[in-house]
């Protein structure tokens, strides 16, 4: 593991919104992942600090539940409730 000092910014949405600021972060990645994305960066013309806010954003809006999903969920758990009790004996 190789200890590292990253700097994420807001690469290339930057350039649409308005500059956004950035925070230092201190992270260990796997050497073969460290050198996989330098790899990826280079190839890209991209900066390592753009590719690891784009995974981070990607990885933060796949984890996230919208309100509307909990809104239905809420409403299909009080339609069902009497069949969820059947199934709880």
């Amino acid at each position: 593991m190789v200890d590292s000092l990253l700097v994420l910014t807001y690469p290339d949405m930057a350039r649409q919104e308005s500059a956004m600021a950035s925070i230092k972060v201190s992270s260990k990645v796997e050497e073969g992942v460290w050198r996989e994305l330098q790899a990826a960066a280079a190839e890209s013309d991209r900066s390592i600090s753009g590719l690891l806010t784009e995974a981070v954003r990607e990885y933060l809006q796949r984890r996230r539940v919208r309100p509307e999903v909990l809104d239905h969920l809420d409403a299909s758990i009080r339609r069902n409730e009497k069949l969820g009790r059947l199934l709880a004996e």
